[in-house]
């Protein structure tokens, strides 16, 4: 199934153009998908690509049923600088939306679909990333381990995404701990 979802979206972008939010899961390479959203800022506000970094913006989880209906005409505008991306799962944790933080899973519930993320690249002396964030490792899928390819990169390993820690989850000062004891980590497919 994810095989022809994945010629469906490629093609239609080929027809289309790109959609307003990205199906961040199917992508063979992310990394240069990513690389390539970052070169665009870069050039546009003239800042070398080294400083640059992500930040990023979980949007209502009401705006994902359009999203998946149709990536290229739903509640969202394409942004002015960066992407939005949405086919990522948190196991070990879920969004909590009334608290705009990631918190304790539900009962029996392993992997939870995260909302859509707007990914926006900004120069260094522009981050907003929260104080209290938990730097989320993405992986292309539940194993968690991979080899470095010819570039540099891992084969399953796609980055970091900082997302919000609310204060109950932080121990002594540091915000990752707790969630790192949990292996808390987001992922772009699921094993069924």
């Amino acid at each position: 199934a994810d095989f022809l979802s994945r010629i469906f979206f490629m093609s239609t972008w080929v027809k289309s153009g790109p959609p307003v939010c990205f199906w961040i899961s199917g992508f063979f390479f992310t990394q240069a998908f990513l690389t390539g959203v970052k070169q665009n800022m870069a050039r546009a506000y003239k800042v070398p690509i080294d400083k640059v970094m992500w930040n990023y913006n979980l949007q209502s989880p009401n705006v994902l049923p359009s999203v998946k209906e149709n990536m290229w005409h739903n509640a969202l505008s394409s942004p002015s600088k960066g992407c939005f991306v949405y086919g990522l799962f948190i196991q070990g944790a879920r969004w909590d939306e009334s608290r705009l933080g990631i918190s304790e899973s539900l009962p029996k519930i392993l992997f939870e679909e995260m909302p859509v993320i707007h990914m926006d690249p900004v120069p260094l002396h522009e981050d907003k990333t929260p104080a209290m964030h938990y730097a989320c490792p993405v992986y292309k899928e539940s194993a968690r381990k991979g080899v470095l390819s010819t570039t540099g990169h891992s084969s399953n390993h796609v980055m970091d995404i900082a997302l919000p820690v609310l204060n109950e989850h932080v121990l002594k000062g540091d915000p990752s701990k707790y969630w790192i004891r949990r292996g808390v980590a987001l992922l772009t497919q699921l094993d069924d």
